[in-house]
C-alpha cells in the first residue's frame, strides 16, 4: 500500500525526459545562441574589410548589398516607403532610389572597419582629405559657449560620422544609440564606437535619466530622430503623419538650450560632406516655453529636406509610416 499523495506525473513521462528538457532550453535560447555563433563570422568579415582598405571595402559592401537587397523582405518596405513619400512618381525612378539606398547601406556597413581612420579632416589640408566639414564655426561655437546643447541627425550616408567629428574637435557629446539585436554585431559595433566616439548612451528603460544628466552637466546630446517611436508625438514627414521620439524637444523645452542639426552626404570618390546647421528657431507656446511637438516638427522638416536632396542615401528599409500605430483620431490633415 502506498502512503502520501501519488505523483502528479509518472516519472517516465515524456515531459520529464532530459532530451526534451534540453530541446526546450535550446528553443528558448536559440536566437541568442545563433547570434553568438555568428561572432567569428562577423569578425572575419570585419578583418577582411580591414585588409581590403577603406575604398575597396566600401565598394565591395555596396555592390553586395545592391545585389542582395532586392531579394530581401525589407526591399518591399523600402518600395512601399518610397511610394508613400513620392506618390505618382515613376516606378523606375523609385527602384533606382531603393538600389542606391541598398548600396549606401552596404558601404556604411563595410566602412565600420575603418571608422577609426575614415574621418581624416585637417583644416590645413582640406583639399587632400576624404572629409569636408561645413559649418565648422558652429562646432567651435557650441564647444566653447559653456552651455548644454542638442544635436539631431538622421540615417543618411554614413551616419556614424557626426559623433566622430564631435570627438575629433573636442566637443563633449554623448550619442544616443539603439544596440543591434544580434549580440555579435552589438559587441563589435560597441567596440568600434568606443574607440572613435565620445560618450555613448544606449536607448532603453531608464536611459532618459542618464541623457538628462548629460544636459544638466552642460554636455551635448546627439540623437537620430528619423525612425518610428511608438510612444512618440505625431509630426508630418513627407506630408504624412508619423511618430517621432520627443526626447530632444522635451529637453529643449526644459533647459531652453540650442538645437542643431548634423548630416552627412556621401560624395564621389569615397569622400563625405559633414554639415552642422545653425541653431534652429523653435516654436514656443503661450507660456514662452518651447513647444515639444512644434520643436520635433521643425527638426523633422529639416530631416525631410535632407532626404529629398539625396533620397538614395537614406535608410528607406525602416517602416517609418505606421498608420495603425497613430493615436485614434489622427488623420492626414490633423497634424
Amino acid at each position: 500500500m502506498l502512503y502520501g499523495r501519488p505523483p502528479t506525473r509518472p516519472f517516465s513521462s515524456l515531459d520529464e525526459s532530459p532530451v526534451l528538457r534540453l530541446a526546450l532550453i535550446l528553443r528558448r535560447n536559440l536566437p541568442r545562441l545563433a547570434g553568438l555563433a555568428t561572432i567569428p563570422l562577423i569578425r572575419a568579415v570585419f578583418l577582411l574589410a580591414r585588409l581590403l582598405g577603406t575604398d575597396r571595402a566600401s565598394a565591395a559592401g555596396g555592390r553586395l548589398a545592391r545585389f542582395v537587397g532586392p531579394f530581401l523582405p525589407s526591399h518591399r518596405t523600402a518600395m512601399a516607403n518610397l511610394r508613400a513619400a513620392y506618390p505618382g512618381e515613376d516606378e523606375a525612378r523609385l527602384r533606382a532610389f531603393a538600389l542606391e539606398a541598398w548600396e549606401n547601406l552596404g558601404r556604411t556597413g563595410a566602412e565600420y572597419a575603418h571608422l577609426d581612420t575614415i574621418f581624416d579632416y585637417d583644416p590645413a589640408n582640406a583639399a587632400t582629405q576624404r572629409m569636408e566639414v561645413r559649418g565648422l564655426e558652429q562646432f567651435y561655437a557650441i564647444r566653447d559657449d559653456g552651455k548644454p546643447g542638442l544635436i539631431f541627425s538622421a540615417h543618411l550616408a554614413n551616419w556614424e560620422l557626426p559623433a566622430i567629428c564631435a570627438e575629433k574637435f573636442g566637443l563633449e557629446t554623448t550619442a544616443v544609440f539603439r544596440p543591434p539585436n544580434n549580440p555579435a554585431a552589438a559587441q563589435l559595433v560597441q567596440e568600434v564606437r568606443r574607440k572613435t566616439m565620445g560618450g555613448l548612451a544606449a536607448s532603453g528603460p531608464g536611459s532618459v535619466f542618464a541623457m538628462q544628466g548629460v544636459v544638466e552637466r552642460g554636455g551635448h546630446l546627439g540623437q537620430l530622430i528619423d525612425q518610428h517611436f511608438t510612444r512618440g508625438v505625431v509630426v508630418r514627414f513627407f506630408g504624412r503623419p508619423v511618430l517621432v521620439n520627443p526626447l530632444l524637444g522635451k529637453l529643449a523645452r526644459h533647459y531652453d538650450c540650442p538645437v542643431h542639426g548634423a548630416r552627412v552626404v556621401r560624395k564621389a570618390g569615397g569622400r563625405f560632406l559633414l554639415e552642422l546647421t545653425p541653431p534652429l528657431d523653435l516654436p514656443r507656446g503661450p507660456d514662452g516655453l518651447i513647444d515639444v511637438q512644434g520643436a520635433m516638427q521643425a527638426m523633422t522638416a529639416v530631416v525631410e529636406a535632407w532626404v529629398r536632396e539625396h533620397p538614395g542615401q537614406w535608410l528607406w528599409m525602416h517602416r517609418r509610416w505606421r498608420p495603425a500605430m497613430l493615436p485614434k483620431g489622427t488623420t492626414t490633415d490633423s497634424v
